[in-house]
């Protein structure tokens, strides 16, 4: 099981940022990633050939499973809370959380999409095989989120556009 010690070392914090990517939230995209390698650890002899793809899909699973069952008990506010460094939110910070909060009102599944072509830069071919599904589809679910972000009204302000 050396192999799966290295796999982990090697890959920890890219499954890590995509699950946060995923979540939104790190605590619970460390427990992601947690189950996620503790289900591949039981499947690790059975893996053939590359193990990214089989682990991704068992954190694209696994979240949109969570995410199912999740009780909706956070309650969205106007204004940003204090950091806890003291410092206040400045500069770009506001072009991330419209980013952030217009990629949260995508469904699991186009956000699933989004970050593992976009952020983990993973080809469509890959990100077809990790979720389980066509090439089709996962084009498909890609032209619904990026239309949603395009017409996301705090993207346009953020971004100066005028209608």
């Amino acid at each position: 099981m050396t192999e799966f010690a290295e796999y982990v070392e090697q890959r920890h914090e890219r499954l890590l940022r995509a699950a946060y990517l995923l979540t939104r939230d790190r605590a619970i995209a460390e427990d992601l990633v947690q189950t996620a390698l503790a289900r591949a650890w039981l499947a690790w002899r059975r893996i053939d050939g590359d193990p990214d793809p089989y682990v991704y899909r068992i954190i694209a699973n696994t979240h949109a499973s969570w995410w199912r069952r999740r009780w909706r008990q956070e309650i969205p506010t106007g204004e940003l809370p204090e950091r806890p460094d003291g410092r206040d939110f400045t500069g770009d910070v506001g072009d991330r959380d419209a980013l952030w909060t217009a990629i949260g009102t995508l469904s699991g599944r186009q956000r699933a999409v989004v970050v593992l072509h976009y952020f983990e830069q993973l080809p469509l071919t890959q990100v077809a095989r990790v979720l389980g599904c066509s090439v089709g589809a996962v084009k498909s679910q890609l032209n619904r989120a990026l239309t949603r972000l395009r017409v996301d009204q705090g993207i346009q302000e953020t971004m100066g556009v005028r209608r």
